[in-house]
C-alpha cells in the first residue's frame, strides 16, 4: 500500500509548515484543519456573526440553524437516538467535569468511583477531586503488560459500591484500545454508571453509542481536525436526567427573579451563555469532511504508516515503546537518553513531537519514568514525514550517545 496520503493537500497548514521545514507528527495533541472547517469558519464571519437561540433576525435565525445543525451531525455520527442528547463543551475536559459535578449528588460516603491506571489527567483528576469532596473511594484498574487493562482483577475490583465507572478509549500514551465492550456491561451489572473518554478514540473510526452501551461519551472537536474549544457530550436520555445543573446564566434558564430560577434540561441546560458559535460550525464542517472520506481506505492508511512508525523504532537500538500500541502513535524512551534531550534536538531539526509526561503523570510513575516522546500520526501524514523523522532521530542519537 502506498504511504502517499490523498488527503494531504486538503489542509493547507502542511504546505505552510513544509515552507517552514516543519514534519508534524503531533496529531494526538492537535489536528490540523481541512479547508472545508476554513472555509466555514471564515463563512459564518463573512455571512454576519450572531448569537444563537435568543434573536429573530436572519443573521440569527442563520447561526442557529447551522449550530443545531452540527448538533444533528455530531448525533448521526455518534448514532446517538435524538440530537437532544448531545450538549456542547469546551473540550472533553469541561465535559468530563460537567459530570463529577452534575453528578455529585448521587454519591455517598464509601461509594466507590472507577478509573484506570492510564488515564489523562481529564478523566482522572475531575474523578479525583469528586472522591475528596464527597469521602469516596477512586478505585484504580491495573494494566497489562500491552498497556490494556486487565481483565481479571477488572473483575475482582468492580462490585456492589461501584457508582461510576470512567474509562479512556484509546489511550493518549499507550496507542492500545481498551476492552469496553467486557468492562462497561460489567459495571451496568453493578449498577454503575458509565463515562467514556473519547478524545483519541473520536478520531479513529465511527463509535456506535448505542451499541457501546456507555450513559456518557465525551470527545474534543480540535484533535477530529475540527476548530478548539469545542468538546462534546453525549448523554443517553435517561441519564442526563441525572444531572445536576452546575453552570449558571443566560440561555439555560427557563425563568428567573431575583431569589428563584428554574432551568431547561438537556441540552440547552447544560450549554450556559453564548457558546462557540463559529466553532461549533466549524465541527460539524469537519464532520461532513470526514464523512466524505473513503473510512476503509483511511483505516488502511493509518495502519501502514503505524506500521513503518513501529517498524522503524524497533530497528533502532535501545528505543523501549511503552505498551505495544495498535494505531495513531507510539510513546517510547531510548536506554541513556532523556526524553527532553532528545526532543530538542528533534526539535531544531523541524520534527514536531511530543515529550514529557502526556498529561498522564501517574501512568508515568507506575511505568518507573519520568516521561517519554511520543510520536502521533494523522490522516494527512505520509511516509516522508516518518524518513524524515527516522533521519532527525538517527541524527540526534549521534549526539547524545
Amino acid at each position: 500500500m502506498s504511504l502517499t496520503s490523498p488527503w494531504r493537500s486538503d489542509f493547507p497548514a502542511l504546505s505552510a509548515l513544509a515552507a517552514e521545514g516543519q514534519t508534524y507528527l503531533d496529531s494526538a495533541a492537535t489536528a490540523q484543519k481541512p479547508q472545508a472547517v476554513l472555509d466555514a469558519l471564515l463563512g459564518y464571519y463573512a455571512s454576519g456573526a450572531a448569537n444563537v437561540h435568543r434573536a429573530q433576525h436572519l443573521p440569527g435565525e442563520r447561526a442557529t440553524r447551522a449550530f443545531e445543525g452540527t448538533r444533528t451531525h455530531v448525533a448521526h455520527w455518534l448514532n446517538a437516538a435524538s440530537p437532544a442528547e448531545i450538549l456542547f463543551t469546551r473540550g472533553t475536559t469541561e465535559a468530563i467535569n460537567l459530570l463529577a459535578y452534575g453528578l455529585e449528588h448521587l454519591f455517598h460516603s464509601g461509594d466507590e468511583i472507577v478509573v484506570s491506571a492510564l488515564e489523562h489527567h481529564a478523566n482522572l483528576l475531575p474523578w479525583q477531586q469528586l472522591a475528596l469532596r464527597k469521602q469516596l473511594k477512586l478505585v484504580v484498574l491495573p494494566l497489562d503488560h500491552r498497556g490494556r487493562i486487565d481483565l481479571e482483577q477488572a473483575r475482582a475490583l468492580i462490585g456492589s459500591r461501584t457508582r461510576l465507572i470512567a474509562l479512556s478509549q484509546l489511550s493518549n500514551v499507550l496507542g492500545r484500545w481498551q476492552p469496553l465492550t467486557e468492562l462497561l456491561p460489567l459495571a451496568r451489572s453493578q449498577g454503575a454508571l458509565t463515562v467514556v473518554d473519547g478524545a483519541q478514540g473520536a478520531v479513529h473510526g465511527r463509535h456506535d453509542v448505542q451499541a457501546l452501551g456507555c450513559d456518557f461519551y465525551a470527545f474534543s472537536s480540535h484533535k477530529l481536525y475540527g476548530p478548539d474549544g469545542v468538546g462534546v457530550l453525549y448523554g443517553r436520555s435517561d441519564s442526563l436526567t441525572r444531572l445536576k445543573h452546575w453552570q449558571f446564566g443566560g440561555e439555560m434558564v427557563h425563568t428567573a427573579t431575583y431569589q428563584t430560577a428554574d432551568f431547561h434540561g438537556a441540552p440547552l441546560g447544560f450549554e450556559a451563555g453564548t457558546p462557540a458559535i463559529a466553532s461549533v460550525i466549524g465541527l460539524g464542517a469537519a464532520l461532513e469532511y470526514l464523512n466524505s472520506l473513503d473510512a476503509a481506505a483511511v483505516a488502511g492508511h493509518e495502519a501502514a504508516l503505524h506500521a513503518k512508525l513501529l517498524a522503524g523504532l524497533a530497528a533502532r537500538d535501545g528505543v523501549h515503546l511503552l505498551g505495544e500500541p495498535q494505531l495513531a502513535l507510539a510513546s517510547f524512551t531510548i536506554e541513556g537518553v532523556h526524553n527532553a534531550d532528545l526532543a530538542h534536538l528533534l526539535t531544531e531539526q523541524g520534527i514536531a513531537v511530543r515529550a514529557g509526561h502526556h498529561c498522564a503523570m501517574p501512568l508515568m510513575r507506575n511505568l518507573g519514568l519520568q516521561g517519554a516522546i511520543r510520536a502521533s500520526l494523522g490522516l494527512y501524514n505520509d511516509g516522508e514525514d516518518l524518513e524524515r523523522f527516522f533521519s532527525a532521530l538517527d541524527n540526534a542519537l549521534e549526539l547524545l550517545r
